[in-house]
């Protein structure tokens, strides 16, 4: 009798039943496809925030040394230190290996640089990068530097006679040099008087293969393959620096506290959040005599950013269902009103209360269940359309978004709002009196 009841509601109450199902529906879609996205939009917005370069910088922990004699800072002006590229190797071995998503090794030097239209030697920084993906977790320096214009092509190592060269585009037109032109390069003798090797007094000869525009530093610059830098300096497996780049949790009151400090337990806690400091604090671990920092612009910028965007998405999807659940309200006191008559007869046929919520919580139930599981399907595809519009640059066409954990969050957050809609007309109709409710139909 009770599954007849049930399903006659169904069927006598179509348009009311259909109209609280839409309201439960739209909910669902607009929790369903804000939870979708907010699974990967750290991701994205890590990559579309990479134009800002590197989240994590290394070097070595001597260059924090102050060396003087007679109060004279006597420190070489490169720092003189180094860390081994080999040990990079480590940074698989860290607790948030996962996270990070490019390693770019770098050696950089005071040199002289002479082109063909300028005949003296000219104060350059030069650079060597890795610009061939060689570790597993490494990508090339390009990919932490998207800003980079290139024309021409990238250096590469191992040349025989001659190494090549990208020079910035504002050094490529004091040199007056060119693609496939050559330019000759010499060590600053004043910055490495340490190092007494021919390149001091015979210059090298290097081929332009490219002329790279950044808008930055990098303009008055020249980039080599790492490997001829470490050839030419004498100094194999040396990086005097190192950029990392890590997804990462937002940086909040508790990221800023010095673990050093912290309880065993809380240092955990710590220690297992995808905090910049945290991954930083790791590397300063693997990697002897290095260290780690977090670059606070770009850090900053991505956790204001998230922030900004969590908050948005909270506040459509409580509103969805906050609106989900006046509608669901509604439709009922009218479905409970139509409906007076049946709740006096069951009442004056000896049915409980109890019984009577029952049966309207249960039509509640099984509507959110059918509407929230819907819901859930078409959320997601409707998450993976604004990822493809809002994310164009990320790649490109619209993709799935079905996460299967999702489905009983979004049928249970629709059965709460069902039966919270339901509960104030279900409530009301409980405490009618049937005699007077049959008398009035009568």
């Amino acid at each position: 009798m009770f599954f007849r009841l049930l399903m006659e509601s169904f069927v006598r109450q179509r348009r009311r039943k259909m109209l609280a199902g839409v309201a439960i529906l739209l909910g669902t879609t607009a929790v369903t496809a804000m939870l979708a996205l907010a699974t990967t939009i750290g991701d994205r917005i890590h990559k579309e925030l990479a134009v800002y370069g590197a989240n994590i910088v290394v070097y070595p922990k001597a260059d924090l040394l102050d060396v003087k004699v007679g109060g004279v800072d006597v420190k070489p002006a490169s720092g003189g230190a180094y860390m081994k590229e080999s040990d990079l190797e480590k940074l698989k071995g860290i607790f948030w290996a996962n996270n990070i998503t490019g390693v770019s090794p770098e050696l950089a030097f005071k040199g002289k640089l002479e082109g063909s239209v300028n005949q003296n030697f000219v104060p350059t920084q030069v650079i060597g990068y890795r610009f061939i993906r060689n570790f597993l977790i490494q990508k090339q320096a390009l990919a932490l530097h998207p800003w980079w214009r290139l024309n021409g092509k990238w250096p590469e190592g191992g040349m025989a006679d001659a190494s090549e060269v990208v020079l910035g585009s504002k050094l490529a037109t004091s040199l007056g040099a060119s693609i496939g032109t050559a330019v000759y390069l010499k060590k600053d003798n004043g910055s490495y008087a340490a190092f007494a090797l021919d390149h001091e007094t015979r210059p090298h000869t290097l081929i332009v293969v490219g002329i790279v525009d950044s808008g930055d530093q990098t303009d008055d610059a020249a980039l080599m393959d790492l490997t001829d830098v470490q050839e030419f300096l004498g100094l194999p497996d040396a990086v005097s620096r190192v950029e990392v780049s890590a997804r990462t949790k937002p940086e909040d009151a508790f990221a800023r506290v010095d673990p050093d400090s912290l309880p065993p337990k809380q240092r955990e806690i710590w220690y297992c959040r995808p905090y910049a400091n945290s991954i930083a604090y790791q590397i300063r671990e693997a990697i002897p005599g290095a260290q780690a920092e977090q670059i606070r612009r770009v850090e900053q910028s991505e956790g204001n950013v998230l922030s900004r965007i969590s908050g948005l998405m909270w506040l459509i999807s409580a509103a969805a269902l906050l609106a989900a659940g006046f509608a669901v309200s509604a439709a009922m006191a009218t479905a409970i009103l139509e409906r007076r008559g049946e709740i006096g007869l069951m009442r004056s046929l000896g049915a409980s209360k109890g019984a009577i919520a029952f049966l309207f919580y249960a039509e509640s139930g099984l509507l959110a269940i059918f509407a929230g599981t819907l819901g859930y399907f078409l959320g997601s595809g409707l998450a993976a359309w604004l990822g493809a519009r809002i994310f164009a640059g990320d790649g490109g066409s619209a993709q799935a978004v079905l996460i299967p954990v999702l489905l009983p969050v979004v049928v249970a957050l629709a059965l709460v709002v069902a039966i919270a809609g339901s509960t104030p007309s279900i409530r009301a109709a409980l405490r009618m009196d049937p005699s007077t409710i049959l008398r009035a139909d009568a």
